[in-house]
């Protein structure tokens, strides 16, 4: 498969750690320089403005999709490719679906989570069937990914969890295996 769009779900925060930032970094200079479009949340701050940053610091394209309610919370990005400003959460997220070839999830607090959760869910009704990766700089997910798979031991998921979400310890991992998919 080609990958021409991918969507990133991402804090708006840094976070603790600067690992997660030289992540997201990474992942968008290389993005930027495969020309792969980023698809995001469409703020300037945080991993956010760093991943949209350094893609377009590469020449890559980036399209934010920002709800109405979130432009003074996350200062929408004016430095990039093209910004949405669309009515709500739902209408984001359901666009940055559409646009995307798979999602990538980076170390966030609960609108990440959200996402991820509601693109898993969407993969398992087969609205959609699209690649869902996640970033795990640090062993950030090791819990969560602990807990997937206590939901699948005890019953209440409906295939074997590693299916649906690929987990990475690096930006460039995902990037290699994107490329391997494409062959």
């Amino acid at each position: 498969m080609q990958y021409r769009a991918l969507a990133v779900f991402c804090g708006s925060q840094a976070g603790a750690n600067p690992l997660f930032q030289q992540q997201a970094a990474e992942l968008g200079e290389l993005m930027g320089k495969g020309q792969i479009t980023l698809i995001y949340g469409g703020g300037r701050k945080g991993l956010m403005g760093v991943v949209a940053d350094a893609a377009m610091a590469n020449g890559g394209k980036v399209m934010g999709v920002i709800p109405e309610v979130l432009i003074g919370w996350e200062h929408q990005h004016t430095g990039i490719t093209d910004l949405q400003v669309v009515a709500d959460m739902h209408s984001r997220k359901k666009i940055m679906y559409e646009l995307c070839d798979a999602a990538i999830i980076l170390p966030g607090g609960h609108g990440t989570l959200d996402e991820m959760f509601e693109m898993l869910t969407w993969n398992t009704l087969n609205i959609h069937n699209k690649k869902i990766i996640l970033l795990n700089p640090a062993g950030f997910y090791d819990h969560l990914i602990e807990h997937i798979k206590q939901m699948q031991q005890a019953g209440f998921l409906y295939e074997d969890w590693q299916k649906r979400i690929a987990v990475y310890e690096t930006s460039a991992e995902i990037i290699a295996a994107l490329d391997e998919d494409k062959s």
